[in-house]
């Protein structure tokens, strides 16, 4: 994707200095400076062979071969380049194209470099952070399934945008268009194509003269009615360019339009009021509120090469200033290709945050205005190669990728992709210590339940007293322990969007729970006029099955309390009833009935004197069970 993702604009500098040009390395470097990287590498190969390659020809070489994608010849030039050169982004680069080449282990190496040259460097920052990210992302697990799309050409073909039933793509088919330098292939439109009942594409048709131009067009967006497209162009057709006096070159920049829809077509066309001659802005996504757009630019006052901004949509369509995202998304590297979705999730690509090589797909979300942990999206939306143009339907859960990823019909490819699960999750780390020794709990069980109660997965934690989950993130969840001789806990854990979360759980020996002649459990509470036991009232009955476990000896007898609503001879009865299940429960759980006997009080001993004013909490306080030690124990 290299031929829109630095054609949309980057301003190339030699990673080596200038002064290394010579006459011998004119015509390549003039072909280098026009962007035509096919021509430029074949003259600086031909110098080579000629015996007149050095650290320059060496790096100019390596990033020709970077910007047109080949891995395997920028793996070798920037590492016969470094030999004699020891320039950061260069090792920055090479450590890329090694990770996208599958050798992990020595791109770290490079990055090791990298980060002691640039320790205050984002991205060496985020590596010294977490150097062993790359198993994390490989094995995470495949969240989509992905397949390369039918309609690919065997030129680039990259986008995914849905409006009305077509589906907006941009690609450089067009034979009629001429051919760009950097990658041979002609300048890109962009084509609409409309989705049959299957689910296939068919019929790309070539957009009208006002939207493309024979110069190169991009990705587009469009307002929530879809009456309003928004796209990227160069800034040819409005006649910006700069001219360099030398070389004769001519340096556009990247703009952003808008047109409206007139019957079934497009016209009158727009410039956005963010282009200026002096920098690129492109990729435009809007807002499923049609408020605001979200775009990349290289304007000044960013933190690296491109950075993701937003700005206000008006209500008389004009645009606000533009609003740099923070350096929490933006690195010193590169992010492009922002898409934000129906649910507020920002979508974006970037090779500055830790990933698989090339350009990743990374999401966030703005949460009570601050920014949420950036997340790699992982394999197989993510690979070695670059993954750009991320959009999805958050609804349907289906959506489109780009990539030049291998096993492509063309240099770019677009791939559909449905969702399997939920994207963002949470690593929960449970970790059950001794609440006296603060020694960890090898074997007790750490059970996961749901916002609703329900078990979701049980576990038993390791020698360093640690139980693992994965849960989703923002969904509120339960953690239920247990262990022989300890007192059972359950935990209540809000939802988060943090990438892991430390929970630590402190069992106190059952002893505690036996103070005098009382079995102090927490209140076992029916619901209003039942006698049934809940799964609440089974969690703690289960700590006096333990303790009666442990102490063979022991006699308990059981009382069960209600509150004052109704007869007292009604309440009576019932708290007979609730006595009995009480008795019925424990013997269920092996408890021989001897040694345990119920006594149903009714009212008779309130635990809130609260009249005929009592609240719900207060009369669900007075509906109790309470266990009294008769006999045996640890006191004998």
């Amino acid at each position: 994707m290299k031929n829109l993702k630095t054609l949309l604009f980057i301003t190339l500098m030699s990673s080596l200095c200038l002064t290394a040009q010579n006459n011998d390395t004119k015509k390549a470097d003039k072909q280098f400076a026009r962007y035509e990287f096919v021509k430029a590498a074949e003259s600086y190969n031909k110098l080579i062979e000629k015996g007149n390659g050095d650290a320059y020809v060496y790096g100019q070489l390596a990033e020709c071969y970077y910007n047109v994608f080949n891995t395997v010849d920028a793996e070798k030039w920037y590492a016969k380049a470094l030999e004699s050169a020891s320039d950061p982004e260069m090792i920055y680069k090479y450590s890329e194209m090694l990770k996208a080449n599958g050798k992990y282990d020595e791109s770290n190496t490079q990055m090791e470099k990298f980060a002691s040259m640039r320790p205050s460097d984002d991205r060496a920052t985020a590596f010294r952070k977490n150097p062993n990210y790359l198993p994390k992302i490989l094995e995470q697990g495949k969240k989509f399934n992905v397949q390369n799309a039918d309609f690919n050409s065997e030129q680039s073909d990259f986008g995914g945008t849905m409006n009305n039933g077509k589906l907006y793509i941009a690609s450089s088919r067009n034979d009629n268009r001429k051919t760009y330098g950097w990658n041979q292939e002609p300048f890109l439109d962009i084509y609409s194509l409309s989705k049959n009942s299957d689910g296939s594409y068919q019929g790309a048709t070539l957009m009208n003269d006002k939207i493309n131009t024979r110069y190169h067009e991009g990705l587009v967006s469009f307002s929530p009615n879809g009456e309003t497209i928004y796209f990227s162009r160069e800034s040819y057709f409005e006649k910006d360019f700069e001219k360099d006096s030398i070389s004769k070159v001519r340096y556009s920049q990247l703009y952003l339009f808008k047109a409206t829809k007139l019957g079934s077509d497009w016209d009158m066309v727009e410039s956005l009021s963010v282009n200026s001659k002096n920098y690129s802005v492109k990729n435009p996504s809007v807002s499923s509120d049609g408020k605001t757009i979200y775009f990349a630019s290289n304007m000044p006052g960013g933190y690296g090469n491109f950075d993701i901004y937003k700005a206000s949509i008006n209500d008389d369509g004009s645009i606000g200033e533009p609003q740099n995202l923070g350096q929490k998304v933006n690195t010193e590297g590169q992010e492009m290709f922002p898409y934000i979705s129906s649910n507020g999730t920002l979508y974006f690509s970037s090779n500055g945050h830790l990933g698989l090589g090339g350009m990743d797909v990374f999401f966030t979300k703005e949460i009570d205005g601050k920014v949420a942990p950036i997340r790699n999206v992982g394999i197989p939306i993510n690979s070695n190669g670059d993954d750009f143009a991320f959009t999805i339907d958050e609804e349907a859960e289906e959506g489109f990728v780009s990539s030049n990823r291998d096993g492509g019909k063309g240099s770019d490819d677009v791939y559909a992709f449905k969702k399997l699960q939920p994207l963002c999750d949470v690593l929960v780390m449970a970790t059950v210590l001794d609440d006296k020794t603060r020694e960890p709990i090898n074997g007790a069980s750490v059970t996961l339940l749901d916002s609703e109660g329900n078990k979701v997965s049980t576990k038993s934690t390791n020698g360093d007293g640690l139980a693992e989950f994965i849960v989703e993130c923002e969904q509120n969840f339960e953690l239920e322990v247990s262990m022989a001789d300890y007192d059972s806990r359950k935990v209540p854990v809000i939802g988060t969007n943090e990438e892991e979360l430390e929970v630590r759980v402190f069992l106190p020996p059952i002893e505690k729970l036996i103070v005098e002649d009382k079995i102090e459990l927490q209140p076992i509470y029916f619901d209003f006029d039942k006698s049934n036991i809940t799964a609440q009232a089974a969690f703690e009955l289960d700590k006096l099955v333990q303790i009666m476990n442990k102490y063979p000896e022991i006699v308990v007898n059981a009382t069960s309390h209600t509150d004052t609503r109704g007869p007292a001879s009604y309440n009576n009865r019932l708290s007979e009833r609730r006595a009995k299940s009480t008795v019925q429960y424990v013997i269920s759980q092996g408890i021989d009935e001897s040694r345990i006997s119920a006594e149903g009080k009714g009212e008779s001993e309130l635990k809130v004197e609260c009249g005929g004013s009592c609240t719900e909490e207060q009369h669900q306080e007075n509906r109790r069970s309470e266990f009294i030690i008769v006999s045996g124990g640890p006191q004998g």
